[in-house]
């Protein structure tokens, strides 16, 4: 008995100390949302694959392995995006509404302080005001893993994307982080934006899709237009566009070609999506994510991300769903 008593309080002992030095937790609290999930996803390989977080009764928690530090990323379902920066031992609490998901405030250590700050700061800023800021803030903070984020986020996606800007960012910030490898990853990937930018000719390249399809740079070349555009099973702003691209190549008389290139980090999950879907065109899914070979040679940084193609130069890159199938309409 005095054995059985001592166990439990250790392991209350161990409990009450909160996080250990080798993981990272989150704990949150929304308003207005007493059940529900999201997804969470990590861009620098914190998790593999895309995990679940689910609400019960307004509160959610997670825990994962924790080495140093690293970025989490929450999905929310009206698919806006909340950055989690990890640090092994830490631990940060997560306080907002479901109905003012901007508003949302993120206590624990000094990266997330540092990210509600921005937040907070452009609450009420238009875009423009908002990238201008963004500018600033990385400038005066190129050794934060915030500035990273903040980079991507601002100026590597979306069809305004800055690859002059974000260049010059990226290089004042290895300056301040060396040792840093997903800012060195980011940095080669600029380099890929630049060889695929709105004007080029897609670069070369050929092989085998996920679902036996053969795929190649010399095929979408030779159509008069083409989309090769990311994808995952957790993000349904991307799925929802497949049947409007199904319908669009369906109606083309074979003038446009379509590839996919599906970011899951599980093959199973992408052949859950194709079967369910009966996606035709060849659809990539190497499990390695924003790794992958093809994303990273032609600078595919988010999903959903797309280029897109009038005989083999690319005319757009980085446009929004809806942007992407009107633009479609119009050049077919």
């Amino acid at each position: 008995m005095k054995k059985l008593l001592g166990f439990v309080l250790f392991t209350l002992a161990l409990v009450a100390c909160g996080t250990d030095s080798r993981h990272f937790k989150i704990d949150g609290r929304l308003l207005h949302m007493n059940q529900g999930e999201f997804y969470v996803y990590s861009p620098d390989g914190l998790i593999d694959g895309v995990d679940t977080i689910k609400v019960q009764g307004g509160r959610f928690s997670l825990e994962v392995p924790c080495v140093g530090k690293g970025i989490l990323v929450i999905v929310f379902p009206n698919f806006s995006e909340q950055p989690i920066f990890a640090e092994a031992g830490s631990e940060v609490d997560v306080d907002g509404d479901a109905s003012h998901l901007k508003e949302i405030k993120i206590k624990g250590n000094d990266d997330n302080k540092l990210m509600t700050t921005f937040r907070q700061h452009v609450l009420h800023f238009s875009p423009p005001e908002t990238v201008a800021f963004a500018k600033q803030f990385v400038t005066d903070h190129p050794e934060s893993p915030v500035s990273v984020y903040l980079v991507s986020r601002y100026f590597l996606r979306g069809s305004g994307a800055d690859y002059k800007t974000a260049s010059q960012l990226l290089s004042l910030m290895e300056k301040a982080q060396p040792d840093n490898t997903v800012l060195l990853r980011i940095n080669k990937q600029v380099k890929s934006l630049s060889a695929a930018a709105v004007g080029a000719s897609l670069p070369t390249f050929s092989g085998k899709a996920f679902n036996g399809k053969n795929y190649s740079s010399g095929t979408l070349a030779k159509a008069p237009v083409a989309v090769v555009y990311t994808w995952s099973s957790w993000s349904y702003e991307s799925t929802g566009m497949v049947s409007q691209l199904r319908q669009l190549q369906q109606q083309s008389n074979g003038n446009l070609q379509v590839m996919g290139i599906c970011v899951d980090g599980s093959k199973s999950d992408c052949r859950a999506v194709l079967q369910r879907d009966s996606v035709a065109w060849p659809v990539v899914c190497d499990e390695m994510m924003f790794d992958g070979a093809l994303v990273r040679q032609l600078g595919l940084l988010s999903v959903p991300d797309n280029i897109v193609l009038r005989r083999g130069r690319v005319v757009a890159r980085g446009l929004q769903p809806q942007e992407l199938i009107n633009r479609l309409k119009t050049m077919l």
